[in-house]
């Protein structure tokens, strides 16, 4: 179908200046791109006056795996105008999968995702179940190391020996050629944070110095700077670097993104191809485990269980976190149970009558470690420099989809709060250059194909926004509320939100990266 779009003013994607411009999209391609009145008036027309129109949302740091799987439609993203997610991040990927450690594989993803229905093993098989059930959004895959070491050891802390390495990178090179943009690591999560750097740097080496490295980096808080130069010596390797949510954590820590920043900068004028990414909040969120120590998270779940239900428990894990922990920075999002969701720790130590370290092991065990929260633990400083650096992309972090409870309001709002907040309001960024980070630069970055601008020839994956009324409208006790300003969506040339509502298709398609 042909449809010309008028009356908007375009974004295109480039970082260039707002201009008036009329739009023909014929076939899910964009045929042209001319000044209003210029061009042939009797197609189908979609006035677009008041309204920006710009390139499709690219999220790039999306942990949306499961949404196809989902019997609903995951609405959280397309409703904000994100039209293309990478997802398989932080080393969490549904696949591969192997027969050995079948079992631990699904314990491992439990932790994040809600029950899944596993029929897969090869990352090929998977890829092929989730474009059978059909994608709201564009999906980019990436490989996640933490399911690559689950598949050949377990949940061991020990370093693979050879054969196990060279079973990780047979199946790293699998998912390669079955279409992955690329791997990434989540060094916090187990069994992930016991990989060394030879191990890492092994795997980097599989991707031939022409792939991507996307890293939840080793630490984000006291030891900041060196797991950016670790990230970085491995992503040397690979190829490019792409650093995940960059941020200082802590209030010891705030004031050190101007160090960082210069770190990866200096890396830059070495010829290394290096991004980041950032979501707009100054909360993050993950499980509940990533509190306690390495000590603790060895081994099974069960195993896990089992020290924090020993009777030394209480009085090691005091004397570990007790003291440097804000517990009332913790809110927690979801739990299995659903119970005590909305309620800082602080909060149910005071209901139950006990110590913070007392409440968080008992939440633990009880929801046998399915919980997970919203951690208050960054500095608006820091994250609107790292905003303004001209290689900063959008990335929402938003748990997977399915779970219920409170889930960070990131996952609604990410897109439409860095246009209201820090455009609109707090004049972080300039539009056009917001639009850019959020379009040209990821396509750009993870080699995404015919997206990422408005222009002849692009798929025609487009969004129309109201500059002067986007905004998130969830927060951190209503969550899922839909965002404001965002009246319509078009994917492959077909429109999917009309008036601000999802029309029900499932009109997105799993990506193969460029060559």
């Amino acid at each position: 179908m042909t449809e010309l779009l008028t009356g908007a003013l375009l974004a295109d994607g480039t970082g260039h200046p707002l201009r008036p411009a009329d739009v023909i999209i014929d076939n899910g391609r964009i045929t042209a791109v001319e000044p209003p009145g210029t061009l042939p008036e009797h197609h189908p027309r979609r006035d677009l006056t008041g309204l920006v129109l710009a390139p499709g949302f690219i999220d790039v740091h999306s942990h949306a795996d499961n949404a196809p799987l989902l019997t609903e439609d995951d609405t959280t993203k397309i409703l904000q105008g994100v039209t293309t997610e990478v997802v398989g991040n932080c080393g969490f990927s549904l696949a591969p999968r192997s027969t050995t450690h079948a079992e631990v594989h699904d314990g491992f993803l439990q932790r994040l995702f809600p029950p899944l229905d596993v029929t897969w093993n090869r990352f090929a098989e998977l890829l092929d179940a989730t474009d059978a059930a059909g994608h709201v959004t564009n999906h980019c895959p990436l490989i996640g190391h933490g399911t690559l070491r689950v598949a050949a050891t377990g949940m061991s802390d020990a370093a693979p020996d050879a054969a196990a390495l060279h079973r990780m990178r047979e199946m790293l090179d699998e998912a390669m050629s079955a279409g992955a943009f690329g791997l990434s690591t989540g060094l916090i999560y187990p069994p992930a944070l016991f990989a060394g750097i030879d191990e890492l740097t092994a795997l980097a080496r599989t991707l031939g110095g022409h792939g991507l490295y996307a890293t939840h980096m080793r630490d984000e808080g006291d030891h900041l700077l060196d797991a950016i130069d670790e990230a970085l010596r491995i992503g040397q390797v690979a190829g490019r670097t792409q650093l995940s949510h960059l941020k200082a954590t802590t209030p010891r820590n705030w004031g050190k993104m101007p160090a960082a920043l210069s770190r990866i900068h200096r890396a830059r004028e070495h010829g290394h191809d290096v991004a980041q990414d950032v979501y707009p909040y100054t909360a993050s969120s993950t499980t509940l485990t990533s509190v306690l120590p390495a000590d603790y998270l060895g081994g099974s779940g069960e195993h896990i269980l089992a020290k924090l239900s020993a009777p030394t428990a209480h009085a090691d894990l005091t004397a570990a976190i007790g003291r440097t922990t804000h517990f009332d920075r913790i809110l927690i999002a979801t739990t299995s149970s659903h119970r005590d969701e909305g309620r800082t720790l602080a909060e149910i130590a005071d209901a139950r009558s006990c110590d913070p370290v007392r409440a968080l092991i008992d939440l633990l065990v009880d929801e046998e470690l399915r919980v997970a929260m919203i951690h208050f633990s960054m500095h608006e400083d820091d994250l609107e420099l790292a905003l303004r650096d001209p290689r900063t992309m959008i990335g929402s972090d938003g748990l997977p989809p399915g779970n219920g409870g409170r889930p960070h309001p990131r996952m609604t709002g990410t897109f439409p709060r860095v246009l209201g907040r820090y455009v609109r309001e707090r004049e972080v960024l300039q539009l056009p250059d917001a639009v850019r980070r959020m379009t040209a630069l990821p396509a750009d970055t993870f080699r995404i194909p015919d997206r990422g601008m408005v222009a002849p020839g692009r798929i025609a994956d487009l969004v129309a926004f109201d500059p002067a009324t986007v905004a998130d409208v969830g927060d951190y006790q209503e969550p899922m509320r839909p965002p404001a300003g965002i009246p319509w969506v078009c994917l492959g040339g077909r429109t999917v939100v009309e008036a601000g509502r999802f029309l029900g298709e499932r009109a997105g398609t799993r990506l193969s990266p460029k060559a």
